[in-house]
């Protein structure tokens, strides 16, 4: 890549402090949408005071961080986001640099498209039998919580297909609880990034309660398969034979680090952007009664299997426009190393980008009605026209997330699995609002009522 011509570069314009804060105080979310239009996609400065980030919306500038010139934007620790989750995670698959490299390439073979299609049927298995326990709350009509179930579902699964059983589902549905009071408890440390750790914030006391609760239930597990290897290539058995970037074994820390970030990679995102279904489905009929026709057409009565995945299209479509809205990493912040120009604004050394796949994949600049539910978006040939990163939802360029095939799989499977046997009715017919936490979560819980579809035929 070429030297940038810092000196010719003028600096981001800003947006200032009386502006953003009751924007901001409002509605967060929509707040950095406005500024993303109000600036007509260009990089623009975001005053918060002290801390004065710049929004990064337009898909071209997302691909100049992402892709090319990755090397000068990094994940830092003590950046945006980066420093408090970093309290849990530690340093490994999340972080950069060399650590980061080679929990990359230790991992990145378990997660690749060939690996994960291998895997397929016995995920359709265990997602099968944890979706059997849903018959009987659908034959007495209970209402259930659906962010509940499908946790429940989502940790069945994984724990017996990555994990190899070695965490069990009641300890799994532990840890994921744990995860849900960080992602909330540190909202604090997210919109007062300049605070340093040493100085308490409202949440962080719930915060170290639940980090020590993920590391009661997980330290045993590795230390367990650390002491007795068993030649496994699940997670955790991966993970305690691989050696750090100076060729030594892992220390029990590196591992623990890399084993609760796989763990959250492998449910939240999952678990996290099905919740948001239903009420989609509930609010456009007509995209409902497509997806039922195509899991009858493809899946008929018996369980869902290998061969059915690739004739899911418009499930996939689906899920496609469901992360466009509700992408669960919604924020993805980068700390310039040294000095660039972005289109010809000045970024200096130092300076914090906000860069959200929930800002730009809900931006009228980049798509037409972004506010409608519409997976024809995402057939083959509108999605060849839209430029790559319209729509990021898991990243991009090095830091890519692992488990983006593992999702769509995981979740056709899951909703094929449920939509083949119920239909629904939602408690509360309305839109959950969205939560700003670590990762975006619907505000209210989505309860609703499964009905055995041989004896509701249909509800529409």
């Amino acid at each position: 890549m070429t030297e940038p011509n810092v000196a010719k570069a003028i600096p981001a314009p800003r947006i200032p402090v009386h502006r953003v804060l009751p924007r901001l105080i409002r509605d967060p979310l929509a707040a950095l949408v406005h500024f993303g239009e109000q600036a007509n996609g260009n990089v623009v400065r975001v005053d918060l005071g002290t801390f004065r980030p710049y929004l990064v919306t337009s898909p071209k500038h997302v691909q100049h961080v992402f892709r090319d010139n990755m090397d000068n934007y990094v994940r830092d620790g003590k950046g945006l986001l980066w420093r408090p989750i970093r309290r849990l995670f530690g340093e490994g698959i999340l972080a950069d640099g060399p650590i980061w490299a080679a929990s990359r390439k230790t991992l990145q073979p378990l997660f690749t498209a060939k690996r994960v299609e291998a895997l397929t049927d016995a995920l359709a298995a265990a997602i099968e039998e944890a979706v059997d326990a849903l018959v009987e709350p659908a034959r007495t009509g209970r209402t259930m919580d659906i962010g509940t179930e499908l946790s429940r579902i989502v940790c069945h699964a994984i724990m017996r297909v990555l994990f190899a059983n070695r965490i069990s589902v009641p300890d799994a549905l532990r840890i994921l609880s744990a995860q849900d009071t960080i992602a909330t408890t540190i909202v604090a440390r997210l919109l007062l990034p300049f605070v340093p750790n040493s100085v308490p914030l409202p949440g962080d006391r719930a915060f170290r309660a639940a980090v020590q609760t993920i590391d009661d239930i997980l330290l045993p597990v590795v230390r367990a398969t650390r002491s007795q290897p068993d030649g496994g290539d699940d997670i955790i058995a991966t993970l305690s034979r691989a050696s750090g970037p100076d060729g030594r074994p892992l220390s029990e820390r590196q591992v623990r680090n890399d084993v609760v970030a796989m763990f959250a990679t492998s449910t939240e995102t999952t678990y996290g952007a099905l919740t948001w279904l239903w009420a989609l489905l509930d609010a456009n009929p007509t995209v409902a009664d497509r997806l039922y026709d195509e899991i009858d057409r493809v899946v008929g009565d018996g369980p869902v299997r290998r061969a059915h995945v690739p004739q899911l299209r418009y499930t996939k479509m689906v899920l496609d426009e469901l992360l466009r809205l509700y992408p669960v990493a919604w924020l993805m912040p980068r700390t310039a190393l040294a000095d660039d120009v972005i289109d010809g604004v000045r970024i200096p050394a130092g300076a914090n980008l906000l860069i959200s796949p929930y800002v730009t994949q809900r931006m009228a600049l980049f798509w037409d009605r972004p506010e409608v539910f519409d997976p024809e978006r995402f057939t083959p040939e509108r999605e060849r026209r839209q430029h790559r990163y319209a729509h990021f939802p898991f990243g991009g360029g090095p830091h890519q997330c692992l488990g983006q095939h593992l999702f769509y799989l995981e979740a056709q499977l899951i909703v094929a699995a449920i939509l083949r046997r119920f239909r629904f009715r939602l408690h509360r017919r309305t839109n959950p609002r969205p939560q700003v936490a670590a990762s975006l979560r619907p505000r209210e819980r989505v309860r609703l009522t499964l009905l055995p579809r041989k004896r509701v035929p249909s509800l529409r």
